[in-house]
């Protein structure tokens, strides 16, 4: 593991790579494209398979690497239409990870409309494509279908109405193209540990032995990192323990919690795991976005830690602007150097101008690691 000094943005390499939509939680398949996941947006307007719909949760593919990628949609991802079904069954693609030749994706789940008072994330839907997006299945590998908000439970969900509604909003960790960093056998899944300050900025992780992903039963949770450096793992979730706590005040009240919503790669070159998080910029009031993001960086030797530092912005404004509201940064496991020593960051930017949004959509920016 060679040591890390520190993370130097570099805001004139920003791209803005238009589209409509957010989070971008990406991985790197076995036919060396990336994927990415989209949550309430409506995508590209310039690349074939445009339909103007409203989603809440698509998959495109990313051909090549800055400055010259290119998105490709998905036709066999399954559709949610949030124009036709505005309170029916809204899923929001998060976590996804291509293992083995396989893509899996982690879809969470509000406890009810956001139109309803006091929405947060309870839970997570799993399904996955053992053709490279071409085709969906659900995670009893069943055809993917929408449930109904009645319909949710622990059979048809990997993660639902857990202990103070930890694994709801779920990261997989990424380790080289289809996962071929990995040496122990294990996918690492990462999450916030709850819905509130206190719990929501505390890390909770579960792994799962790589051909077991569909089976909840093989899931183990973190317990302990005992003082070797190794981990205790739990089958039991009210048995897990807290992996990191990130600093407090970062947390919204108003619209739905939403923070400490992670990205971890293993860096190889390095020897080393890092993890981009972010908080949320709250209002007086505790309405969201209401000043500029919380962005960090740590590494670790293990995926379950210790978590180091390198890199803090109390007020996060990519390329230099102070009214910027950048949120869920994602380090693009296929855009790193060979050398380890960068890499490019994604993030999406809530920011009004106008009365339109012309952030919310694909950002990126290379990113420099300073060693000794």
């Amino acid at each position: 593991m060679i040591r890390i000094q520190g993370i130097q943005r570099l805001d004139d390499t920003t791209i803005r790579a238009g589209g409509n939509g957010d989070n971008w939680h990406m991985t790197w398949a076995n036919d060396d494209k990336q994927y990415a996941g989209l949550c309430d947006g409506k995508g590209w307007s310039t690349i074939p398979g445009y339909d103007g719909k409203p989603y809440n949760a698509r998959v495109y593919g990313i051909n090549g690497s800055p400055p010259g990628f290119t998105f490709e949609h998905l036709p066999g991802y399954p559709d949610l239409y949030s124009e036709e079904f505005p309170n029916f069954s809204r899923y929001y693609g998060f976590g996804i990870l291509a293992v083995d030749g396989l893509i899996y994706q982690f879809l969470s789940t509000p406890n009810h409309p956001f139109s309803l008072p006091d929405p947060r994330f309870v839970g997570a839907k799993l399904i996955y494509s053992p053709d490279n997006g071409r085709t969906w299945r659900n995670q009893d590998r069943s055809p993917v279908r929408w449930e109904g908000w009645e319909e949710r439970n622990r059979e048809n969900m990997a993660f639902f109405y857990e202990p103070g509604d930890a694994f709801s909003l779920l990261t997989a960790l990424q380790m080289g193209k289809n996962y071929q960093g990995n040496t122990d056998g294990f996918v690492y899944v990462y999450a916030p540990n709850g819905n509130t300050e206190g719990t929501m900025n505390q890390l909770v992780l579960c792994r799962i032995p790589k051909s077991h992903v569909l089976d909840r039963s093989a899931y183990e949770f973190f317990a302990a990192r005992n003082l070797d450096g190794s981990a205790t793992w739990t089958k039991d979730i009210n048995a897990r323990g807290v992996a990191h706590t990130f600093p407090s005040g970062w947390v919204n009240t108003k619209v739905h919690p939403y923070a400490w919503h992670p990205s971890v790669v293993y860096n190889a070159p390095l020897g080393v795991y890092l993890m981009v998080n972010w908080g949320m910029g709250c209002a007086p009031d505790g309405m969201w976005f209401g000043k500029p993001s919380y962005l960090g960086f740590w590494v670790a030797p293990q995926p379950w830690g210790p978590w180091t530092q390198v890199h803090e912005d109390t007020a996060w404004t990519p390329a230099g602007d102070s009214n910027a509201r950048a949120y869920q940064p994602q380090i693009a496991p296929r855009w790193m150097a060979e050398d380890g020593k960068s890499f490019w960051l994604v993030w999406t930017d809530f920011q009004v101008i106008d009365g339109q949004r012309p952030f919310y959509s694909f950002n990126t920016q290379h990113v420099r690691i300073i060693t000794p």
